[in-house]
């Protein structure tokens, strides 16, 4: 999300008598083994599912993770373990289309050259194989950082600037080989190579589609929406096609007249002032006064083809409108397409959508229209007194089901769907400690989501400390798992516990803002966000949290990506980033002996950052490929 709303100022960590009870409790009723990742049985003993103690029942240290763990670090350099190499494969600025330039650091190249160079701010990604050494990768472009992008730094900004603010948003597409070095590298001006931005034409589907809050003066039909933007992370479908999720859409939106904003507007986000991007000023649609529908169109997970350059994306309306961070797809054995997705703000929620139809490998095109009906549901996560485990259900977003009536607000399925947050409201979901990203265990058994943090935890009426929310003003984070009843991801039902709980336990020391057992001053991390299974099912897990090193931040150092075995519990770190950075995104070759990993933001705020070029360069988001320097599978 947009690191000016993302990196919220923490609470102080104060002590939380109700969160030590919850562990008493727990301690005094269930006997678990001792030692450094067996101790997360805190969390995890109480889990009525054999498989949910995995974590508390291991033995030693972990077979799936064989690196050696690096250190905290506060260089200005991305850091793999011993036996690893690193090396940059794209960069904000650089060429994808043809005739498109070369990167200036002049911040004077107009709009028509950043629309076919690699957009700024990388952050999801997805690999699309081709052959054995050529594939496509899809990557999302979040935001730009005017400091960068403008020699004027956004104080002096004409139509063709917000253009180019515009162009450096959304997705980049564009093809990556294996050169004779055996190394990857990008293919400028590809056959497959495509630029999506703020201004590409968009089909709207589902059951918002053509519904009159979707239409505007230069839409009546409120089916073709322009643009994506604020695109987090991601999502990648069996049948071949790339998801990519708006998030923070309403900081894009502001008023040129004084304008009174909807109650719906309000609970989105939106606002009447300029939040910086300058956008309203000379594109028209993004003026509240004018267009109060434009918002409408924008929140939702765009479908897209990466092997069609030609191809219109699709906005999926059956999964929701929100600030979605990454949509994670997983085929239920019913063969029901299940996807999971966060609302990545404090005090929202998180969602699945199941499938109206089936997947049937036989009939790919088929399946290309399966995101577009299908039922949305919103959990509920429910525990008993002094318990940090629990039950589940998830809970209907239909119209006329569970108060889902005109009498209430919605007048249809549409408004369902476009209020996404105020039903969840209404049905009774729980607010949750900004639920991120969302990653399905290869077994297919058990799903995790990041829970950021929330310094209005246990502070606002609507959010109080419990269950999967365990700790007031929680500026560290936490990762809840939950396993669905029977397997089954079509199920209305699942148990829950805590994976894990970040913390600091040099600062805080026998409270719970020291984080879980398996959390030490080897490895300790704040704000898991970015989450991703590989194929050997090791959880990698990626930070944007306070970099600051100091106060509860005391040596944690710069952002990081860590390495997490599900049965054992075992945390490694894995990698540090540069200065000022975000570590998002991630992606395996098939052989999963090359991984792709996100460097966003790398001197934000004017930070003392040059990554990637060193020297005196200006920072620009890089995807990095990671590799062993044996040829090995990555994290073995």
């Amino acid at each position: 999300m947009n690191h000016n709303e993302k990196l919220a100022a923490q609470g102080d960590a104060a002590q939380s008598s109700d969160f030590e009870q919850m562990i008493d409790k727990g301690l005094n009723r269930r006997g678990f083994l001792k030692g450094s990742a067996a101790a997360m049985g805190l969390f995890l003993a109480s889990a009525p599912l054999s498989r949910a103690v995995a974590a508390a029942s291991g033995h030693g240290e972990s077979k799936l993770i064989g690196f050696k763990a690096v250190p905290a670090s506060t260089a200005d350099s991305f850091i793999v373990p011993e036996g690893y190499q690193a090396r940059p494969l794209i960069s904000w600025g650089d060429p994808i289309l043809k005739g498109a330039p070369a990167f200036s650091e002049s911040g004077t190249q107009n709009a028509a050259a950043q629309a076919g160079q690699f957009g700024d701010n990388t952050d999801g990604m997805s690999l699309f194989p081709l052959k054995e050494d050529r594939a496509v990768l899809a990557v999302n472009n979040e935001y730009t950082n005017y400091d960068y992008l403008f020699a004027h730094k956004g104080e002096a900004m004409t139509a063709d600037d917000v253009k180019k603010s515009q162009a450096a948003h959304g997705v980049s597409v564009f093809e990556i080989q294996l050169n004779t070095n055996g190394e990857w590298e990008y293919v400028p001006g590809a056959p497959l190579n495509r630029r999506i931005t703020a201004y590409t034409e968009m089909e709207m589907t589902g059951p918002a589609a053509g519904h009159d809050r979707l239409k505007t003066a230069a839409d009546p039909s409120g089916k073709k929406a322009l643009g994506t933007f604020n695109n987090c992370a991601n999502g990648q479908t069996p049948w071949g096609t790339y998801l990519t999720c708006e998030e923070n859409f309403n900081g894009y939106f502001a008023a040129s007249e004084e304008t009174e904003l909807s109650k719906e507007h309000k609970r989105y986000g939106l606002k009447s002032k300029d939040r910086g991007y300058q956008w309203y000023k000379h594109d028209e649609r993004f003026d509240l006064s004018k267009h109060p529908n434009e918002p409408h169109r924008f929140g939702w997970v765009v479908e897209i083809d990466p092997m069609d350059p030609t191809s219109t994306p699709k906005k999926r309306t059956a999964l929701g409108r929100f600030k979605h961070e990454n949509a994670a797809l997983t085929i239920d054995n019913s063969g029901h397409v299940v996807v999971y997705l966060g609302d990545d703000e404090r005090g929202e929620h998180l969602y699945k959508f199941v499938s109206r139809d089936r997947y049937n490998p036989d009939n790919q095109a088929a399946n290309r229209e399966l995101l577009a009906e299908g039922t949305l549901y919103v959990a509920r996560f429910d525990a008993k007194d002094g318990e940090i485990r629990g039950t589940g259900e998830w809970l209907e977003l239909t119209h006329g089901k569970n108060g889902l009536t005109k009498e209430n607000g919605f007048a249809d399925q549409a408004e369902v769907m476009i209020f996404a947050r105020e039903a969840a409201t209404v049905v009774g979901a729980t607010t949750m400690d900004r639920p991120e990203w969302v990653a399905v265990h290869p077994n297919n058994k058990s799903v995790c989501c990041t829970l950021t943090n929330n310094k209005h935890r246990g502070k606002k009426d609507n959010q109080p400390v419990a269950g999967p929310n365990p700790r007031a003003g929680n500026n560290y984070g936490q990762i809840v798992r939950w396993f669905p009843t029977n397997d089954d991801h079509t199920s209305t039902t699942f148990n829950w516990d805590l994976f894990l709980v970040a913390g600091n336990p040099e600062v805080h020391q026998g409270t719970p803002y020291a984080g879980s057992a398996n959390i030490t001053k080897e490895n300790m991390f704040n704000s898991p966000d970015g989450i991703g299974f590989d194929a050997d099912a090791r959880l990698w897990i990626q930070t944007d949290g306070k970099y600051s090193n100091k106060d509860d931040f005391a040596g944690m150092g710069n952002n990081q990506m860590l390495c997490a075995d599900p049965e054992t519990g075992e945390i490694r770190r894995f990698a540090t980033g540069p200065i000022a950075c975000e570590i998002t995104g991630l992606a395996f070759s098939p052989d999963q002996k090359s991984m792709f990993v996100g460097i966003q933001h790398p001197g934000e705020k004017g930070k003392p950052s040059h990554f990637p070029a060193g020297g005196n360069s200006k920072p620009r988001s890089t995807i990095m490929v990671v590799t062993r320097e044996d040829g090995g599978v990555i994290g073995a």
